[in-house]
C-alpha cells in the first residue's frame, strides 16, 4: 500500500512546480495522446528521452517513478503476454495450439510496454509536482465552460480535491489496521486464494467506518464554515498563466512533429 504514488505531492521550486496546473494537466494528457504516434524504436526513444529530461527538470529522484510503476507491473505484464502470444504476423518462433510467438508479436509487447511505462511515468510526474487543491482548481478551471449546460462544475472540483487529499490518508490508516492485526495473528499471505480474500474483511470494516466517520465530520466542519459550494467564492490560490507554460506547449509541438517525422 505504501508503494502507491497517488495523491502524494513532493514540495519543490523546480520549473516544473511552478507551473501553472492547467498547464500541466492539459499537457500531460495531450502528451498521453501523442504516445500512440510513435510506431518504431527512435519514436519511443525519442519519447524516453524526453520523459528522462522532464524528469531532472523536476529534481525528483527516479526512485519515485519506478515505485509508481511496481504497483501496477502485474497488470503491465499480463498485458504484454496478451499482445505477444495472441499477435500473429511476421516471422512465426513458436507455435502451440491457439498460442503463437512471432515478430510482430514481440513488438507489440515491447511498445505496451514502453507505453505503460511512460504514461506511469508521465502521470507520477504530474501527480509529485502539483498539490492535490491545486490540480483540482485546474479541473474546475477547464470545466467551467460547461456551466453553459448546467454542469456541476464546483461540486465535481470539491468530490476530486476532497479525494485526491484523503488518499494518502487512507493509505496510511490501511497500514496501521494491516499492523495492528498483524499483531493479533493475522498472516495476509498464507492459505488458499478464499482465505486470503477472507483475511481482508478485517481490514475493510474498520477503514469503512473510520471514512464514514471522517466524512461525517468533514460535511460537519464545512456546514460550520458556511460552505455554500463556488459561486462569489474567492480563491486563496489564483491561477496565472505565465511564459513557461506557453513554452511547455512549445515544446509538446515540436515532440509531436519529431514523432511524426520518426513513424
Amino acid at each position: 500500500m505504501n508503494k502507491l504514488i497517488l495523491g502524494r505531492y513532493i514540495p519543490g521550486d523546480s520549473i516544473l512546480h511552478r507551473m501553472d496546473p492547467r498547464a500541466k494537466l492539459i499537457a500531460s494528457f495531450y502528451y498521453i495522446g501523442i504516445i500512440f504516434l510513435a510506431r518504431s524504436w527512435p519514436a519511443y526513444l525519442l519519447l524516453f528521452v524526453f520523459t528522462m529530461a522532464l524528469i531532472l527538470i523536476s529534481k525528483i529522484k527516479l526512485s519515485f517513478f519506478l515505485k509508481g510503476v511496481r504497483p501496477l507491473l502485474w497488470l503491465i505484464l499480463f498485458t504484454v503476454l496478451l499482445q505477444i502470444f495472441f499477435t500473429r504476423g511476421g516471422t512465426v518462433y513458436w507455435q502451440w495450439g491457439f498460442l503463437s510467438l512471432t515478430k510482430f508479436g514481440l513488438l507489440n509487447g515491447a511498445y505496451i510496454f514502453m507505453r505503460f511505462v511512460l504514461i506511469i511515468f508521465m502521470s507520477t510526474l504530474l501527480t509529485l509536482t502539483t498539490p492535490p487543491l491545486s490540480l483540482a482548481d485546474a479541473i474546475e478551471s477547464i470545466l467551467k465552460p460547461l456551466k453553459v449546460i448546467h454542469f456541476p462544475v464546483y461540486e465535481v472540483a470539491l468530490m476530486l480535491s476532497i479525494a485526491l487529499r484523503f488518499v494518502p490518508t487512507l493509505m496510511d490508516e490501511t497500514t496501521k489496521i494491516m499492523n495492528a492485526q498483524r499483531a493479533r495473528g493475522v498472516d495476509f499471505g498464507e492459505g488458499s486464494l478464499l482465505q486470503q480474500m477472507k483475511s481482508i474483511i478485517p481490514i475493510l470494516i474498520p477503514l469503512f467506518v473510520s471514512s464514514f466517520n471522517r466524512a461525517d465530520d468533514l460535511a460537519t466542519a464545512m456546514e460550520a464554515r458556511g460552505y455554500q459550494g463556488g459561486e462569489g467564492r474567492s480563491k486563496y490560490r489564483v491561477l496565472k498563466w505565465q511564459t513557461r507554460d506557453t513554452l511547455a506547449f512549445v515544446a509538446m509541438a515540436v515532440l509531436t512533429v519529431g514523432l511524426v517525422i520518426l513513424r
